[in-house]
């Protein structure tokens, strides 16, 4: 069958994309930007058509309908990173988390988390009669793999990346079209903290070395000091705008990298219009599977790797919590982990846990003697290599329990050292 009919002949309306789904199955969504927005509306709208839906998915950016309190019993959420509109579900019970690295979320696909329905969001085809995922290959790509049913919506402000999004419309059982704008994340609000911290950040990238970032204003921050390096590359699970300001500045070229040396690879993207409009059609950006980007292997083959990550609390081990406060589950371990390890095998690599030195507007401290009871350690105390804060930066790997104590206490919010200064006393029987 020519691709043009196969492709006419599976257009259907939303709702009777929706209809398709039955009671008891497991939908997993496109990721966070990429959300099949009309579709996931739609979906909700027919709540009541359905008994114990299990909506699976990472990063919420859309309205997260399905956990309203009207709607338990109808759809149950299976979260993969807690977000905003998806916490008080699972904080309620009326959710649930699993813990899981990034890059091994495509692998539970075939084992525990077997996938009935995906739902995605793709571009119209083009003249070969393949459409692209926009904005998120990660695991999305092997949900289409993996499901009985995918459920497509088409739409023509999704940009048109290369890669592992490429699909011929064969791998796609219903096309609903409509257009509207992709989920966009603004950029943070930068203040004199997070300048601090982007500056000290930008002291350990050499020339040359390949940026792995995350999301908000302390990666947004580490950008606005690297205007004077040269040759830098990107291998990220993701990348927003402010990476687009420095490749068109030349300070981001990819030449230097040992993997895929001219390409950005990268696994989903979130950003604003700028950002869409710069991956669109671009051939230079490789977007490619979570397994295979965020695959701590094929991360070391990357030379001068620099991971920047984040974290909720840091103990005086140097062990982080950076998804749960206490027991109450806020985020989710992501690709942080891959990248640490990653990173610390990559030849010259270095991987950094950067955070503000106090949270709650001042309030607490982020360096702690002991994590909260309960917390998850996302990043163990034998994986990170330094810890910046405004104050400065902290070397953690390879030294002893006391060093790694004494480098974080100098780098604490000056009101919070008095207290951490008296454990070190204590747990270390001599003098700070």
């Amino acid at each position: 069958m020519d691709w043009k009919e196969y492709y006419h002949s599976h257009m259907a309306t939303a709702a009777e994309a929706v209809g398709r789904i039955r009671s008891g199955d497991r939908v997993v969504l496109e990721h966070a930007c990429g959300e099949p927005v009309y579709l996931v509306d739609k979906l909700v709208e027919n709540a009541a058509a359905y008994r114990d839906v299990e909506i699976v998915h990472m990063v919420a950016m859309g309205k997260g309908a399905y956990c309203l309190p009207e709607n338990a019993g109808h759809f149950r959420h299976n979260s993969l990173f807690v977000g905003s509109s998806t916490r008080r579900a699972v904080e309620s019970g009326q959710g649930d988390f699993t813990p899981c690295f990034f890059f091994e979320i495509p692998r539970l696909f075939h084992t525990t988390l077997p996938v009935d329905v995906a739902m995605v969001s793709v571009t119209p085809p083009d003249g070969e009669g393949r459409v692209s995922l926009g904005v998120s290959c990660d695991y999305t790509l092997a949900a289409v793999k993996a499901a009985k049913t995918v459920i497509a919506q088409v739409n023509p402000a999704m940009p048109y990346t290369y890669g592992g999004t490429r699909l011929p419309v064969e791998d796609i059982d219903v096309f609903v079209e409509h257009e509207q704008p992709i989920l966009e994340l603004p950029q943070g609000r930068i203040g004199d903290v997070e300048r601090a911290i982007g500056q000290n950040c930008a002291a350990l990238i050499p020339d040359g070395a390949t940026l792995q970032l995350g999301i908000g204003a302390i990666p947004d921050a580490v950008l606005l000091f690297l205007k004077d390096k040269k040759d830098l590359g990107i291998h990220s699970e993701m990348f927003s705008d402010g990476v687009v300001e420095l490749a068109e500045a030349g300070v981001i070229t990819n030449a230097k990298k040992t993997l895929k040396p001219g390409k950005f690879v990268v696994t989903f993207l979130m950003g604003t219009k700028r950002l869409y409009d710069f991956v669109n059609n671009n051939p230079d950006v490789e977007m490619q599977p979570v397994d295979y980007v965020n695959d701590p292997f094929v991360i070391a083959r990357n030379d001068k790797l620099i991971s920047i990550n984040s974290c909720v609390q840091m103990d005086l081990m140097g062990q982080a919590a950076s998804e749960s406060v206490g027991l109450k589950q806020i985020s989710g371990t992501g690709g942080q982990v891959d990248f640490v390890r990653g990173a610390s095998a990559s030849k010259g690599g270095v991987s950094i846990m950067a955070f503000p030195s106090t949270a709650a507007k001042g309030a607490v401290s982020k360096i702690v003697p002991f994590l909260d009871h309960g917390s998850a350690v996302t990043t163990c105390r034998c994986d990170v290599d330094y810890a910046v804060t405004e104050y400065g930066t902290a070397h953690l790997k390879g030294e002893t329990l006391r060093t790694r104590a004494r480098n974080l206490i100098a780098i604490a919010h000056p009101d919070f050292r008095a207290p951490l200064v008296e454990e070190f006393e204590k747990r270390f029987h001599c003098a700070f």
